[in-house]
C-alpha cells in the first residue's frame, strides 16, 4: 500500500483549471490535503488547459517543467490535484523519475493514517486496494515470469495474475469482515429504533468543526483538530433534551470535493447512521469564502448515499472569526432552519439545543389505542418510552391506551409493526 509518511515528505504540487474557476480555492485545498497528510510542499506548478492530456495529463511541454522542478528541488513526490490513469501515472513517473500520485491516492493515504478503529481499519484498506487493482501493472518490469523450478515449467501463472488473484483473495476476506461488523452494527442501530430514540447525525464539510461541537455538546473527548479528516470512526453519545428526552448524537466522517467512490462505498455502513437519522445537523464554517461550493458537495454526497431527503438544520460555526452574535434563523412556518453558533467558545450552544428540540418535539399527538390481549409487547414499548397519559382495561381484555409522543416517534412504531398499529386507533388528534 502506498504510505507517503514513510518517504522524505518534499513534494510538488500541479493544479490545472479547466473551468477558469475555483482554480485558488481548489489549490488551497489541495494545500491543506498535503499538510493533513505530512507533506511538506517545495513548490507549486499550476496550469491552464481546455481537456486533460492523454499521456501526461498537463501537456509534455508542462511534464517537463515539472521533471526539471523535481531534479532541481530533489523532491520525492509529485501530487496532482486530479485523478490520473494508470497510464499517466506511470508515464509520468518515467520522466520524472519519482513517485508521482493523485488526488484520490493523497485522500486513501489521509484516511489510512486517521483511522483508529478495526472497522475504520478495514474499510481504508478495502478502499485502496481497490483503487490499488488498476495499479498493479506499475509494480513490475517483466509482467510475463512464469513459475519456474523443477515441476514448475510450462504454462502458469504470471506474477501480475498471481497478484491480481490475491489481491482479489484479500478483498474478499476484507468485505466478509466489514459485512459482520455491519450486522453487529445494525442491531444496535435496531436496538435504538425499538427504544424509539431519535438519533440526531452531524454531517458536513470536512474540517467545518463538527467533532468540536460533538465535544461541545455531549461533553465527549472526540479527537478534533485543525486539519482535514481529524474524524474517521463514527462516534454515538446520548443526550437529554428538555422536552425531547434522550436523543442519540453521532458524529461522521467529513465529506470533500471528489470524494473517492470507493471509500463512499467502503465508509457505506458508518454512514448509515447518516442515512436513518431523524434529523440532520449540517455544520458550515461561516468563515470560509468557500461555504456555499462546500454545502454544494455535501448535498452531493448525502444524495449519493441516499440520505438527502432527512430533515436538516443547518449549523454555521465559526462566528467568533468573523465577530457574529449567536442567533436561530425560522423559516415563515416558524421552524428552525439554521443555527449562528461558536463550537469553540460555546457561544450558541444553548440556541441550538433549543432548535433541535423544537424540531424534534414539535408535531406531537395524541393517540388512543384499543391493544388486543395478545399485544401486550407494545403496551410494555408505550411505558418504556414514558408516553402513556391514561390506561384502562375493558372486560374483553383489550387494553386503552391514551398517549401522547411525536409524530416521528409514532410513525416509526407504525413502521415497525408493519402498519399494524393504525388497525388499533381510536382516535388521533395534533397537538
Amino acid at each position: 500500500m502506498s504510505d507517503i509518511s514513510a518517504l522524505p515528505e518534499q513534494a510538488i504540487l500541479v493544479h490545472v483549471n479547466f473551468s477558469q474557476q475555483h482554480t485558488s480555492e481548489d489549490l488551497a485545498e489541495l494545500k491543506l490535503l498535503v499538510s493533513s497528510a505530512g507533506v511538506n510542499s517545495i513548490d507549486v506548478v499550476s496550469t491552464n488547459r481546455s481537456a486533460p492530456d492523454a499521456k501526461f495529463f498537463v501537456g509534455s511541454g508542462k511534464a517537463q517543467d515539472i521533471a526539471d522542478l523535481v531534479e532541481q528541488h530533489q523532491a520525492s513526490l509529485v501530487i496532482f490535484n486530479h485523478a490520473l490513469s494508470p497510464a499517466q501515472t506511470r508515464n509520468l513517473e518515467r520522466l520524472c523519475l519519482t513517485r508521482v500520485i493523485d488526488r484520490t491516492t493523497l485522500i486513501l493515504d489521509i484516511f489510512a493514517q486517521r483511522a483508529r478503529t478495526f472497522e475504520g481499519k478495514l474499510q481504508v484498506e478495502l478502499a485502496q486496494l481497490k483503487h490499488l487493482a488498476s495499479r498493479l501493472v506499475r509494480g513490475w518490469d517483466s509482467l510475463d515470469r512464469q513459475k519456474g523450478g523443477i515441476g514448475l515449467r510450462g504454462p502458469g501463472e504470471t506474477q501480475l495474475e498471481t497478484d491480481r488473484r490475491l489481491l482479489r483473495e484479500r478483498v474478499k476476506a476484507l468485505q466478509l469482515r466489514l459485512n459482520k461488523l455491519e450486522r453487529q452494527r445494525e442491531q444496535g442501530r435496531r436496538a435504538r429504533q425499538r427504544s424509539a430514540v431519535p438519533v440526531v447525525s452531524v454531517v458536513g464539510y470536512t474540517n467545518a468543526g463538527k467533532s468540536t461541537l460533538f465535544n461541545r455538546v455531549t461533553h465527549a473527548d472526540v479527537y478534533a483538530a485543525d486539519q482535514l479528516f481529524a474524524t474517521l470512526d463514527p462516534t454515538l453519545r446520548k443526550l437529554k433534551l428538555k422536552g425531547v428526552g434522550e436523543i442519540v448524537l453521532a458524529d461522521t466522517v467529513g465529506f470533500i470535493r471528489h470524494l473517492p467512490h470507493d471509500l463512499v462505498a467502503a465508509f457505506k455502513s458508518t454512514l448509515q447512521e447518516t442515512r436513518e437519522a431523524d434529523l440532520q445537523l449540517h455544520v458550515v464554517d461561516v468563515a470560509d469564502p468557500r461555504k456555499d461550493d462546500n454545502m454544494q458537495q455535501v448535498a452531493a454526497v448525502l444524495q449519493e448515499i441516499e440520505a438527502d431527503q432527512l430533515p436538516q438544520l443547518v449549523v454555521y460555526n465559526k462566528i467568533d472569526l468573523l465577530e457574529q452574535q449567536p442567533r436561530i434563523e425560522y423559516n415563515e412556518f416558524n421552524q428552525p432552519v439554521a443555527v449562528y453558533l461558536s463550537a469553540v467558545t460555546g457561544a450558541g450552544i444553548e440556541l441550538l439545543t433549543q432548535a433541535i428540540a423544537q424540531l424534534l418535539s414539535e408535531r406531537y399527538i395524541d393517540i388512543t389505542l384499543a391493544l388486543p390481549p395478545d399485544k401486550g409487547a407494545w403496551r410494555a414499548r408505550f411505558h418504556q418510552q414514558h408516553c402513556i397519559m391514561q390506561e384502562q382495561f375493558d372486560t374483553d381484555g383489550y387494553c386503552q391506551l391514551t398517549l401522547r409522543l411525536s409524530e416521528s416517534v409514532w410513525q416509526r412504531c407504525v413502521k415497525q409493526s408493519q402498519g399494524a398499529l393504525e388497525n388499533y386507533v381510536v382516535s388521533a388528534a395534533v397537538i
